[in-house]
């Protein structure tokens, strides 16, 4: 037995080994980032063999609770897959109103479709009255479909599922194993690189820029045997890519070597973007998927994305719904359905798309005026590259503004900060940028602007 402080790590197989340190995990004994024990000193508190040991670490890597260093040791995971208990220190201030929240990457309130109209225009007993329950909503598709025909995306097979990560989850399942290599973008959402360690994935990194996957990166991941590849082609979260006619002819040019790859694309802005959909599907492509989501376009809880893929991905991705859930809500499926159908969606979307495009605008250009480059081609948020990300959210924090220091989506790309810029008011760009600049010049010779 080891202990660590209150907590212990017991058992005498890999199995009841690995259930116990992931209970210490659970109940907050180790935290993100903390070091396990050696293998070799948890193989002699337990009196058996570091092969065992080792075995037992295995299984929580493959869960996706930790992540092994080579020589430095093993640590849990900065996301493990499961959920822990908020620490007091975690815990929301009780004058947490104090600050603008440019931290939480949703939406506009203001800008999105009144959900309480949207919901009295539907007959509920008739919609689900007539609801086939293991098959998606029939108008829900009929607007899916033309949504994706207009973008070139084929519709001969469309799914629905609980929001664009599930979809991602789903989709990841239905074609890897553990120990299989996926590409994901660098900086990228946690989210999908949590998805891809709890899957028992290998997450290979491409950088990204404004443009979307660098082609010289990708060329280079794809050299390492990967067998998918996740991209997000416009409102990449953070940096706010857009893929763009160019780079998609790159892209493809890379990609057409490997035509069995898995292609995973998360459309999770849609029509609010701020940039036209461009896709790296190609009719030659075997296994492929498009998700689009309607969390940003209709309402953050409407937890509910439609999936246009090749006939085996939707097949498989249904048939494991089939297993669990069975289906999304009918209930989500009229209201989205109701919404996305509605005349006024269209220019609403449009309002939307060019709000966020202002506003992104505003903070670039601020930022741009004091000599502090920034980037957000696309999306809801700004990518601004620092020195170091603790000054600059701490200096945020003093001023007011809630920010996200970029360490949790990145892997080898540098320090940078996320800044929400959906409910950014006139005015507030100046403001940051005043805080961020005075952080990044702090030490460094003046310079005349």
């Amino acid at each position: 037995m080891l202990e660590l402080g209150q907590y212990q790590i017991t058992g005498s197989t890999a199995r009841e080994i690995s259930a116990s340190a992931e209970a210490v995990i659970r109940e907050g004994g180790l935290g993100a980032g903390d070091l396990l024990p050696t293998m070799r000193s948890l193989a002699e508190s337990l009196g058996i063999s570091p092969a065992t040991v080792n075995s037992a670490y295995r299984i929580l890597r493959q869960r996706g609770l930790v992540v092994a260093e080579g020589r430095r040791g093993t640590r849990v995971a900065a996301r493990p897959a499961l959920r822990a208990p908020v620490r007091p220190s975690q815990q929301p201030s009780a004058d947490i109103e104090r600050w603008r929240d440019l931290a939480i990457g949703l939406p506009d309130p203001a800008l999105l479709p009144a959900l309480p109209a949207a919901v009295a225009q539907i007959d509920v007993e008739a919609r689900l009255r007539f609801a086939t329950l293991d098959g998606p909503d029939r108008e829900l598709l009929a607007v899916a479909r033309g949504s994706f025909e207009r973008d070139g995306i084929a519709t001969h097979a469309i799914a629905v599922v609980a929001g664009a990560l599930d979809g991602i989850e789903r989709i990841l399942h239905a074609h890897l194993r553990a120990g299989d290599r996926v590409v994901i973008e660098d900086p990228a959402y946690p989210s999908i690189r949590d998805i891809v360690r709890a899957l028992g994935l290998v997450a290979v990194p491409v950088a990204v820029d404004e443009r979307g996957l660098a082609p010289g990166a990708l060329r280079a991941a794809m050299k390492q045997g990967v067998q998918a590849l996740v991209v997000v082609p416009r409102a990449q979260n953070p940096l706010g890519s857009a893929l763009d006619a160019e780079r998609v002819g790159e892209l493809r040019g890379v990609l057409d070597k490997s035509p069995g790859l898995l292609l995973v694309e998360d459309d999770h802005a849609g029509a609010v973007s701020g940039a036209p959909f461009s896709t790296l599907t190609d009719p030659d492509r075997s296994r492929w998927a498009v998700i689009r989501s309607v969390s940003k376009v209709l309402h953050p809880d409407l937890r509910l994305a439609v999936v246009a893929g090749d006939e085996a991905t939707i097949a498989r991705v249904e048939g494991r719904q089939a297993l669990g859930p069975r289906w999304v809500s009918h209930l989500l499926q009229a209201i989205a359905a109701e919404m996305l159908g509605a005349p006024r969606f269209g220019p609403l979307c449009a309002r939307a798309a060019h709000a966020y495009a202002e506003r992104r605008g505003a903070l670039i250009a601020a930022l741009g005026d004091r000599g502090v480059a920034a980037y957000g081609r696309s999306g809801l948020n700004v990518w601004v590259p620092v020195r170091e990300e603790a000054p600059v959210v701490g200096a945020l924090l003093d001023a007011g503004w809630l920010v996200l220091a970029g360490e949790s989506f990145r892997i080898k790309t540098g320090p940078g900060v996320r800044i929400t810029i959906s409910t950014l008011r006139d005015g507030e760009a100046e403001e940051l940028a005043r805080v961020i600049a005075r952080v990044e010049h702090a030490g460094r010779p003046r310079r005349a602007y």
